[in-house]
């Protein structure tokens, strides 16, 4: 099974991506750029800031075209 792209997750955390719903306001990279990079790959680094800051700015996505949810712990 081959790896989306658009994903990325961590221990607490998965965010999605979709770009045909992105304007491409760079709002994610220009107020968070420590996560939401422009020139790397992958551009979603989510060790470079704090899960709640991560979203907090996922949140102010104007198109939605980024999401996220929690991941459940598994007992």
């Amino acid at each position: 099974m081959k790896a989306n792209p658009n994903v990325f997750s961590n221990s607490d955390i998965t965010v999605t991506y979709n770009p045909r719903t992105c304007i491409n306001a760079e709002r994610c990279a220009k107020e968070l750029s420590n996560v939401f990079r422009q020139t790397v790959i992958p551009w979603i680094n989510l060790d470079g800031a704090s899960t709640k800051k991560i979203i907090k700015q996922i949140k102010k996505c104007p198109s939605g075209a980024l999401q996220c949810h929690r991941n459940q712990e598994v007992a």
